[in-house]
């Protein structure tokens, strides 16, 4: 399997090559005054690449039959979508971070990995998996679940990833399954009734029922160990076996606690899709979070982001629905009572008080009240508001009017404007939903 990931490294270094000489070849000709279409065409969707290696491999890599044809796709398969997505994100077809030039894979520093889309792979039995040019292999977790499917036709396979992580090797099938969906919430989701989730860093999430489900923050746990094993890898020799043997222990340090994590996020986001009909939580700014150096390390260690991503297909799953509250909805500076909103509450500010109706309580717990009450289910002594429905497990947002839509700071209001937002019943009436 390393030769196999060697292999699809190697396509993909070749492919960039031959890129960037493209590339490069077309700027010379372009000032030389040679025309656009008889310049040199560069090799920038997988088809040309393929092809171009096809042409090439026999001079390149004389050994390439040692290997299965689909490593080396695999390599130039990654090239290709590193390619359109640096083309599309520079001409605003991609949305998020400005994507950068493919880089050339350095083995050690790469993730070793390939992948297969045709050919014989697939389980052979609950413990076993074969692999084309690999062969059988044994798998540590039994595969009854994935088998069973595939025997009685309701699962078809696509595709197989063999990765390594921290000297461990793992086998991922993408797999077509037939997967009943609900058509409305069980009895236990509408016992369970709608419910506000507040994510944060002291509680790893706050529900609107009053529970406060504890941050194991995993990573600080770790760091002491962390720190002592990174301490021995900077002082060993490059190149040395110590310095591979000191790698390979912080690498495993640090699997065990993004397991760990996942572990803790997959079953709390479980109990919450299974559990309630109708979840609320926020849409935070994680990148822009992250940004603040004394909160980095605390706000990657939760995990706000994967818990939102896996409720979007749970939801799904057990016919739930979840609801995704605008960026800019102050759940935590707005009274849970009367509406009333303190503009001046900061983080160190750990309870909330209302200077109106003298409501004191935790300030997540308040915030968890108030995502609640927009799904129009409300709190006691305001009447329910309907809300505009769309396919169960599809994202909601809440696009809010007037003072609530606009997060400001102290002595940024516009003139007119007061301190005091409207009643939680006026809040749900300007609720409206989009689905994704």
């Amino acid at each position: 399997m390393s030769r196999h990931a060697g292999a699809a490294r190697f396509a993909f270094n070749w492919g960039l090559s031959r890129v960037k000489a493209a590339v490069e070849q077309r700027a010379a000709e372009a000032s030389y005054g040679v025309p656009e279409a008889e310049r040199t065409p560069v090799p920038w969707t997988m088809p040309t690449l393929r092809r171009e290696w096809n042409r090439a491999k026999g001079d390149v890599a004389p050994w390439w039959s040692e290997c299965s044809k689909e490593a080396y796709s695999a390599g130039l398969d990654r090239l290709a979508r590193g390619l359109k997505a640096f083309s599309d994100s520079r001409t605003g077809r991609r949305k998020g971070r400005r994507v950068g030039f493919p880089r050339f894979k350095k083995r050690g520093r790469a993730r070793d990995g390939f992948r297969y889309t045709t050919g014989a792979y697939g389980p052979a039995g609950d413990r076993h998996v074969t692999l084309p040019r690999v062969g059988r292999v044994k798998v540590h977790e039994p595969m009854t679940a994935l088998t069973a499917r595939l025997a009685d036709g309701r699962a078809r396979l696509l595709g197989a990833t063999v990765s390594r992580t921290a000297g461990c090797w793992y086998v991922s099938f993408t797999v077509e399954v037939e997967r009943p969906v609900p058509a409305g919430p069980s009895r236990r989701q509408r016992r369970g009734d709608a419910v506000g989730v507040d994510l944060g860093v002291k509680h790893l999430a706050v529900l609107s029922t009053g529970e406060m489900v504890d941050n194991p923050k995993h990573l600080a746990a770790s760091l002491r160990k962390l720190r002592r094993v990174s301490r021995a890898y900077a002082r060993s020799k490059r190149g040395s076996a110590g310095r591979r043997q000191r790698a390979a222990r912080l690498a495993k340090i640090h699997a065990r606690v993004a397991n760990q994590r996942r572990d803790g996020l997959h079953k709390l986001t479980t109990r919450l899709a299974t559990s309630h009909d109708v979840i609320v939580i926020e849409d935070l700014n994680v990148a822009g979070m992250v940004r603040n150096r004394r909160l980095a390390r605390a706000v990657s260690d939760t995990g706000m982001a994967e818990v939102r991503r896996q409720l979007t297909y749970k939801t799904t799953w057990y016919g739930s629905r979840l609801v995704v509250a605008d960026r800019w909805y102050p759940s935590s500076r707005t009274c849970s009572a009367c509406g009333w909103r303190n503009p001046s509450l900061t983080l160190s500010d750990r309870t909330f008080v209302c200077k109106d109706c003298g409501l004191s309580m935790d300030r997540d717990l308040n915030a968890s009240y108030n995502l609640r009450a927009l799904t129009g289910a409300g709190v006691a002594g305001y009447p329910d508001v309907p809300v505009t429905s769309n396919a169960r497990g599809a994202d909601r947002k809440t696009h809010l009017g007037g003072q609530v839509a606009v997060k400001r700071e102290p002595g940024t209001a516009t003139a007119g404007q007061t301190g005091t937002l409207a009643p939680r019943g006026t809040t749900a009436e300007q609720v409206s939903a989009n689905a994704h």
